[in-house]
Order: C-alpha cells, then structure tokens, then sequence
C-alpha cells in the first residue's frame, strides 16, 4: 500500500488521545466499588476506547491518500506484439469492383475492419496498436494490451479517407511503434491496403535502416479491386515494369529485399481477406511475455467506512448512556425513599 500524501500520516498519533484521556462526567447513579465489575463492563470499556482510535486512525489513513497496485506489471501469453498500419485513401471506400458501395455491397475498408476486429477477438494475450497512412501517417492508438481500447481505434478505420497513399512514411512509423524490449520473434507489422505509392530513396534507406535494427515479421494483406493488376503480376513489356507504372508490384520487390520475414497475401473478396487473416491467426502465435500497465485502486473509500462504522458505534453507545442516565435519574428518588 502506498499513499499519495504520506506526510499527514504524522496525525495518526492523535489515534492515541481515546486511550489515554478518559473524560469524567457526572453520573446520578451511586458508585458500588464494593462489587467487582463484570466481563461485559470490562469489554465495553476497552471496546469503545479503542473504537475512538480505529476511527482517527481510519480518517487520518482516508485523508493521506492510500492506494494499492497500480504501475508495470509482467504478464505471459501466447501470442505477438502487432501493429496493424492501414491505408486510409479514398480508394479503400471503394468496393472490390473499383466504386462507390452500392446496396448490400461493402467497401473494401469496411470488410477489412469488420474481419480485423474478429481476428482481435480470437487473440487476448496479443498486444496491439494502430497506424495508418494517406497524404500523411498518424498513430491511432500505440501498442497495448487494452483490446477494448484498440478495437475501438480500428472501428474508426473505415471513415472517409484522402487521395494520396503515402506507404513509405506509413511503414516508417508503424516501425517506431514497437518497443526495443520485444523480442524479434513476436514482432508483427501487417499492412492493410489496396495500393501503393512510389517510396523515395530516402525513406527506402530509412526502412532498411530500422529493419536491421528492430525486425519483425512483415505482412502485406494486398486488397486488389478486381481486373486490377496484382503484385505478382510481371508485366509482359519492360518498359511497363517501373515504380510509376506499376507501384503495387514494385512495393512487394521492395518488402521482399528488406531482409525480413515477409508473407505478402493478395485478396479480391471478403472470404480471400478472412482466409489471408486466418493465416496471419496462425504463424503469429508465439510466447510472449510482456509489461502491461494496471490501474491503481484507490483505498480511501475503505477507510472512509470504516471510520464510519466506528463513529456510529460510538454514536449508538453514547445514546445508550444518555438513555441510562435518564433512567437513573428517574429512579433516584425512589431508591433514596428506600434508603431511609
């Protein structure tokens, strides 16, 4: 137990003024020292002393601010530590057939949130965080174990995007995600998109820079509109085998010379994305041993009642005294007139 105001802990020695002070108050019953005081007198009377003190005790602990737990805590599972980077360009509220959803159709971004959030369902133990790219990369949520939080993060993936598909960048930022402690192992980084763009020389250095020092194992879950060409499609001229004319293909040769575990998953329907996701369910299930942070749980409320169960005991026994001083008031005439 820890407190947040450890100082006023110093007041507890007011805790000792209902032992040591006793006050005298005039009583209109006789005193009878000649009989010997029963057990239950003798309890009363160490009872409610030590009651008074449990209360300043309890109210001064309540007042210091006392808490238990809370910070870093060590936890095992099976599972991996896994950042899913989305595409959020305007294409990927396309549906597969290349335009706007229309009846019961679903955009490409809406069946890649509704089967990722099943596949986070399926994994307790995984800690998870969220990126995602257009013009510009931006962090959702960074790696945690608080699976409530990042569903609710990729619940948010399928609003409206922007043009540009800006997947270097994406990727150099989901890569900063990770914390140097994960083993290499159980690091995961799934890329979510349906295109691709041209990566500059300098973000291309920049990758191959932070996939030699921080692995991971590298997913690219292709949604490809139908008729489109696919990443492992090679073009019948050379002329048309370039970065600006076929960047989705030049993409996946990139990914595949960074030297790193890499499984691209080409898919043009919703059952292909849920058979690529179940495959990335099975190759990511790993021991993992992580730090989690728990919240701290506040013992002032405790305290508090306790305090207050002592002072309503006191309460009730001092009405009770009330009521036999009243009593024996009422009786002392009669036990005088008895006397003579």
């Amino acid at each position: 137990m820890a407190f947040d105001r450890p100082l006023l802990l110093v007041f507890a020695a007011l805790a000792l003024i209902p032992l040591m002070i006793r006050p005298q108050r005039p009583a209109p019953l006789p005193r009878l020292p000649g009989l010997a005081p029963d057990g239950l007198s003798r309890g009363v009377s160490l009872a409610l002393p030590s009651l008074g003190a449990l209360a300043v005790l309890a109210l001064v602990t309540a007042l210091a601010g006392p808490y238990r737990g809370g910070g870093l805590v060590l936890r095992d599972g099976i599972g991996a530590h896994i950042v899913l980077l989305f595409d959020r360009s305007s294409s990927m509220n396309d549906s597969f057939a290349g335009r706007r959803p229309d009846g019961g159709e679903e955009s490409k971004s809406a069946v890649a949130r509704r089967l990722i959030l099943d596949f986070i369902d399926k994994r307790p133990h995984d800690r998870i965080g969220v990126a995602a790219f257009s013009t510009s990369p931006m962090v959702v949520m960074p790696l945690t174990d608080h699976l409530d939080a990042v569903q609710g993060a990729v619940s948010a993936i399928d609003q409206p995007g922007l043009a540009h598909t800006d997947v270097g960048s994406g990727l150099a930022l989901a890569l900063g995600l990770f914390p140097d402690d994960t083993p290499p192992d159980s690091r995961a980084l799934i890329l979510v998109s349906d295109g691709a763009g041209v990566i500059e020389r300098r973000v291309q250095d920049l990758l191959r820079a932070r996939m030699a020092e921080n692995p991971v194992n590298l997913y690219w879950l292709f949604i490809r509109t139908r008729g489109s060409p696919g990443i492992f499609d090679v073009p019948d001229r050379s002329s048309e085998d370039t970065p600006h004319a076929r960047p989705e293909r030049h993409l996946h040769l990139f990914l595949q010379d960074l030297g790193v575990p890499y499984h691209a998953l080409e898919a043009e329907s919703p059952e292909a994305i849920a058979e690529a996701i179940a495959r990335i369910d099975r190759l990511e299930s790993h021991p993992v041993t992580y730090r989690a942070r728990v919240a701290r749980r506040d013992l002032g409320p405790l305290f508090y009642r306790i305090a207050a169960l002592c002072l309503a005991v006191l309460a009730l026994a001092a009405g009770m005294e009330r009521d036999l001083c009243r009593d024996g008031r009422a009786r002392l005439p009669v036990l005088r007139r008895g006397a003579e």
